[in-house]
């Protein structure tokens, strides 16, 4: 379970995200990004719709599974309030590692994640043998 300061408390946080954030968007989510300078961690906020599944207990499902996602993912540093949104039903059978690679990518379209640079190809070059 996420943390209670990473979670956000009352609506009118929601509110700032939506008005003042950037979208992302992949197969199953979009996420809404907005930096927040007064505070001192990230905050997260999963939106799961009646519309994507009739059963509470199916949505909660799927919410935990995020916010397991993200807080087991690398670490976020900055003081940003992110919101997921679900809105695809199809999102409750993704297997945890699809879940986990989808919601990966997501966030380094937001801009959340910076994406690892790749080490230096020449490390593995074969070496020549010696003439003797």
């Amino acid at each position: 379970m996420l943390s209670r300061i990473h979670r956000f408390h009352g609506r009118t946080s929601l509110t700032y995200v939506y008005r003042h954030g950037t979208t992302a968007r992949v197969q199953h989510f979009a996420a809404r990004v907005a930096h927040n300078p007064k505070g001192s961690t990230y905050r997260l906020a999963v939106i799961v719709s009646r519309k994507v599944h009739k059963s509470a207990v199916a949505r909660n499902r799927l919410r935990r599974r995020i916010y397991e996602a993200v807080r087991t993912g690398p670490p976020i540093t900055e003081p940003i309030d992110i919101v997921i949104t679900v809105f695809s039903d199809q999102a409750s059978k993704l297997a945890p590692a699809e879940l986990t690679s989808l919601l990966g990518g997501l966030l380094v379209k937001a801009g959340v994640y910076r994406k690892l640079k790749r080490q230096n190809s020449q490390a593995h070059a074969i070496v020549k043998p010696e003439k003797g």
